[in-house]
């Protein structure tokens, strides 16, 4: 348990970190080439969710993240000892608590990450964690009820 409360804490300090930066040293909308044809920073100020759903509804997202918040904490408790399950709620919770400091902080999600190969959502490493997470915990499901079955 306290490997995970150690990457929820490294990973929340990471994300915070890396949006001030970008908020402090490239303007908002402008697009800084860190690796050209791959990756690109901005400052973006995403008020709703990914491709700009729910738009303006920051109230709503500060419910929900405490409700997401409440749970997954529960779950992360409930199955600290599995760490099938520790992990991923640990990415889940550290991405949650990273876009909910931003709603609560400024209004809005700071988002930096742009993939020039691609027409994708411009991201952070908030979104990351909840994606990597969200995907680990759909494999550990899986996985889990494989050997349910099995036995």
């Amino acid at each position: 348990m306290p490997y995970y409360g150690l990457l929820i804490v490294l990973l929340v300090i990471g994300d915070q970190s890396l949006k001030f930066w970008i908020t402090n040293n490239i303007q908002l909308g402008a697009v800084d080439s860190f690796i050209p044809g791959l990756l690109s920073f901005t400052n973006l100020r995403n008020i709703g969710a990914a491709w700009s759903i729910l738009e303006g509804q920051q109230w709503f997202f500060i419910v929900i993240s405490i409700v997401a918040l409440i749970l997954i904490c529960y779950f992360l408790w409930r199955y600290r000892a599995n760490w099938h399950f520790g992990w991923p709620l640990s990415l889940i919770l550290a991405g949650t608590i990273g876009n909910f400091v931003d709603r609560l902080r400024l209004g809005y999600v700071v988002d930096m990450f742009q993939l020039d190969f691609i027409n994708f959502p411009i991201f952070n490493i908030a979104d990351m964690c909840l994606t990597v997470g969200v995907i680990l915990m759909i494999i550990a499901i899986l996985f889990e009820d494989e050997g349910t079955k099995n036995d």
